[in-house]
């Protein structure tokens, strides 16, 4: 099962993700963000943006928002955005 292991600032609005199997890419929030919801939009702020953190493998917010490491690993897969780390 792929899990999110790390995650670092990569940009505005940006995180590059490191998975459980080697793996990394930088995901966007962008898209995310401009859907303006109740969840989404603390996240248009910088500082609330940057304490992201990982929680049992998924990406996390403090205001409950959660996205699935499978979900973000395939969406990077999909878009050419996932590149295997050096060892």
């Amino acid at each position: 099962m792929i899990k999110i292991v790390r995650i670092e600032p990569a940009g505005e609005q940006t995180l590059r993700l490191h998975f459980s199997d080697g793996s990394s890419g930088e995901w966007s929030a962008a898209e995310l963000i401009a859907r303006d919801t109740e969840l989404t939009r603390p996240l248009s702020d910088a500082a609330y943006f940057a304490r992201a953190f990982v929680e049992a493998g998924a990406l996390a917010w403090p205001n409950g928002l959660e996205f699935s490491p499978w979900g973000l690993h395939g969406q990077l897969e999909a878009n050419g955005a996932l590149r295997k780390e050096a060892a």
